[in-house]
């Protein structure tokens, strides 16, 4: 049995890189705990329910801002959604985003940054 990963895409853990984060009207900014060109991981201090529809605006470090943005801006979907829970009181969630809405340039982007950052860790 073969140990290999079965994503599509690589990902890296990042603390650097930031996203803003909008479902309905709800609207934060967070670090993820990693990210792919398909989707992120991330904690978050609420509960979003499974398959709620989210935006996602992804600030890569050091990255160009894009014209009239402030980074790369996708939609996406909550596909798993965890509370972490200590001492019998949820402190946070974890949730992982797929992007189902992201251009083939920005998925590009996000995979090139990952390609150069996992070497620079190496």
């Amino acid at each position: 049995m073969s140990n290999q990963e079965r994503r599509s895409f690589p990902r890296i853990a990042d603390k650097e890189f930031a996203m803003e984060l909008k479902v309905g009207e709800y609207d934060t900014i967070i670090h993820t705990l990693n990210v792919s060109a398909s989707g992120v991981y991330c904690k978050i201090d609420r509960e979003i329910p499974l398959m709620s529809r989210v935006k996602i605006v992804l600030m890569m470090p050091g990255a160009k801002k894009s014209e009239g943005t402030s980074g790369l801006e996708v939609s996406g979907v909550v596909v798993r959604e965890h509370p972490v829970i200590i001492n019998g009181e949820t402190k946070h969630y974890d949730l992982a985003i797929f992007f189902d809405d992201i251009s083939q340039k920005d998925r590009e982007t996000i995979a090139s940054y990952i390609d150069k950052n996992s070497k620079c860790a190496a």
